[in-house]
């Protein structure tokens, strides 16, 4: 079991995910460059360092959760080989390229260190309650070595295959989220327009052959679902921007591997335009104003 770990990447997912890792017993070194990120994983019992070099110096594994591809090759070239004493383990739980992610991989194995991609499914409410879904990608020796540490985060630690796999894995699930929310959306404001109630129209689709996660889940009509932010003015959940990114890195793989998703096309195109409106932060769901012409930014 690694004892010290390196965090790197302290945002609204990496925090909570810190902190479970101290809860879980973890001596954790954590890093970013927000002085309240640092003060607020020292609240929740990391130790923080003043560099990521610092925080990853003698530790026995590195979890970094960054923004995008660049970022993640720029501290692992630039703070985290360097620094990392022989051995060490590396998690990344970025969202990122496909190409990036073996590139960074390939570069730790050829340094003599284990490496998996492992990105997250949840959202920030899972992040805190540590019930991620982590899509790993490695070889079967570094899998074995990050699923304990991993599951300390998360409720299902899922091998998804070799270096990349995990990235592969969470862009095409978020494509069809993106995708199904939309149908989701279009389907309520429709049925409203017919003078459907939304609740009866739930009541009705929630238990017949349009049931989608995206429905019942994260239904994107206040009211059915008291937990989905569409009853709190679409705040908080996961950002529309956030959707946009990944539906960007679904259709950069799927331009590289000469795969046809003419849907994933017109939900990047339609969340461009929610985001163009003024509807980056606010969740995803939200994109129902959109379409039923409601939105204004």
């Amino acid at each position: 079991m690694a004892e010290t770990i390196a965090f790197i990447g302290l945002g609204n997912m990496g925090s909570g995910m810190a902190a479970n890792l101290a809860k879980a017993g973890y001596a954790v070194r954590a890093f970013d460059l927000s002085v309240d990120a640092l003060a607020r994983a020292k609240g929740d019992g990391c130790a923080v360092a003043a560099s990521a070099a610092e925080a990853v110096s003698d530790a026995d594994a590195v979890v970094t959760m960054l923004p995008a591809g660049k970022h993640v090759e720029a501290v692992y070239n630039g703070d985290v080989f360097g620094a990392a004493k022989p051995g060490a383990l590396f998690m990344d739980c970025s969202t990122i390229d496909v190409v990036t992610a073996r590139k960074v991989v390939e570069a730790a194995t050829t340094q003599g260190f284990a490496m998996v991609d492992a990105p997250v499914s949840g959202g920030v409410a899972a992040a805190s309650g540590g019930t991620l879904t982590f899509m790993v990608g490695g070889t079967d020796e570094a899998f074995a070595r990050a699923e304990p540490i991993l599951a300390c985060m998360g409720k299902a630690v899922i091998h998804a295959g070799s270096a990349g796999a995990g990235q592969a894995a969470k862009i095409c699930n978020n494509m069809l989220l993106g995708i199904s929310m939309i149908g989701t959306c279009e389907a309520f404001a429709l049925a409203e327009k017919l003078g459907l109630d939304p609740q009866v129209f739930f009541d009705i689709s929630s238990k017949a052959s349009g049931q989608c996660w995206s429905m019942t889940s994260y239904c994107p009509v206040p009211g059915p679902v008291p937990t989905a932010p569409s009853n709190r003015d679409y705040e908080g959940g996961f950002a529309a921007a956030l959707m946009l990114k990944d539906l960007k890195l679904a259709m950069e793989a799927a331009a590289a591997a000469n795969a046809a998703t003419p849907l994933g096309t017109q939900a990047e195109a339609l969340y461009q335009t929610f985001s163009n409106l003024g509807g980056a932060a606010k969740d995803f769901s939200g994109i129902i104003k959109l379409l039923d012409g409601s939105w204004r930014a």
